[in-house]
């Protein structure tokens, strides 16, 4: 089940690399025809004047919160977007980090990675570098590389979101920080009522808030803290299960 699911969310990122975001996948609210991208990326806590400041084309409206609001990123630092897609959040850690620091983003899906790395060329990013690899087997990065690691609603769409969370670790610095927006839901399905459409639009692959949080403390991880939380979809409930989009900082 796990591969069937990994194939099909990189079928359907894939598509939406290429022809944008018309499902409104893993967007915060319903979707309809006056739905924008950039509308729903505000909705979710980006600062305008940052999406200005970036290559449009990065901006695909994914996302269930901002974790790059509460990451502190610092001038020099590492940083690692985990699931960077077109790129919006590699680029606006760039922005934060300056040209002493590095971005690396992080993608399975050969369409989104060709988009990022067009967007970075025509926006001159040269600190900010985009790799394959599968965050739940090995993330194509050194030990002990990262000052931060940031993610939007991706661990979600892991099978084994310990395994991910473990990946994390490994390539983090001692006292570096983990700081992510993801969904949880009221209740957990069995293995029989998943359906993998629904899990590739981050729903059906969501734990409970306390089986995440596990996760991340089986990973090894301490000082685990909710910084934000907020109704995913409008507080409507999904398959009558009630959706949270948390923002989580865990430090190694």
């Amino acid at each position: 089940m796990s591969e069937t699911i990994k194939e099909k969310v990189k079928a359907r990122y894939g598509k939406i690399a290429l022809t944008g975001n018309s499902d409104c996948c893993c967007m915060p609210g319903e979707c309809s025809t006056n739905d924008s991208v950039i509308d729903a990326t505000k909705i979710i806590g980006y600062d305008p004047k940052e999406l200005e400041s970036i290559p449009q084309e990065s901006i695909l409206g994914v996302g269930c919160g901002a974790p790059i609001k509460f990451a502190d990123l610092k001038e020099g630092e590492t940083v690692l977007d985990l699931g960077s897609g077109a790129g919006i959040d590699a680029f606006l850690s760039a922005n934060k980090v300056s040209k002493s620091g590095k971005v690396i983003g992080i993608d399975m899906t050969d369409e989104m990675l060709e988009k990022a790395r067009t967007n970075a060329r025509n926006g001159n990013y040269t600190n900010v570098e985009f790799r394959k690899g599968d965050i739940e087997k090995n993330i194509p990065v050194d030990d002990d590389a990262i000052d931060a690691v940031i993610s939007n609603c991706v661990i979600n769409l892991t099978s084994d979101k310990t395994s991910a969370f473990k990946e994390i670790y490994r390539i983090l610095r001692k006292g570096g920080r983990m700081v992510i927006s993801d969904l949880v839901t009221d209740r957990e399905l069995e293995q029989d009522q998943v359906n993998a459409e629904q899990w590739c639009s981050c729903i059906d692959g969501a734990l409970t808030q306390e089986h995440y949080i596990e996760s991340i403390t089986k990973a090894g991880f301490h000082n685990i803290s909710v910084l934000d939380q907020r109704v995913y979809m409008e507080g409507e409930k999904v398959n009558g299960r009630k959706i949270t989009s948390l923002v989580i900082k865990a430090i190694k």
